[in-house]
């Protein structure tokens, strides 16, 4: 698969799924509470840090049933560490209107040593890039 392509392929079937009705369109949000992104011992011992842009799909029940990397942080490490993380968050789903509805959403991933790994509020997926 060409990943230069994957965001323009994520973005035309989330907007494909989500319709046109009029109805105004709240992203996803993550539920507070456990954070199970784990910052990588090896890079923690070395004190790096990093962030790490994801594309999470959340189900119209709030659970993520995939994720992959939008923007890497450069350390692959970092970038395992916040998928595998993400796949367990919870989140509250999003909306169309009154109505729960699947969809895919950005979410940051940064890991700071004076924070641990920490996950950023969702944010609509970007305009597809050109390759």
């Amino acid at each position: 698969m060409n990943h230069g392509r994957f965001p323009a392929l994520v973005l035309a079937l989330a907007l494909l799924g989500c319709g046109d009705s009029g109805q105004p369109l709240q992203q996803p949000v993550p539920e507070p509470g456990a954070n199970p992104i784990e910052y990588p011992v090896s890079l923690w011992d070395q004190r790096l840090e990093g962030e790490t842009m994801l594309l999470v799909h959340v189900d119209e029940f709030g659970n993520v049933d995939s994720a992959a990397v939008d923007s890497t942080s450069g350390r692959p490490e970092f970038d395992s560490a916040a998928v595998a993380g993400a796949r367990k968050l919870q989140f509250t789903p999003g909306r169309r209107g009154e109505h729960a509805i699947a969809m895919w959403t950005r979410l940051p991933v940064r890991f700071a040593l004076d924070s641990t790994a920490r996950v950023g509020p969702a944010v609509p997926p970007a305009t597809p890039r050109q390759p």
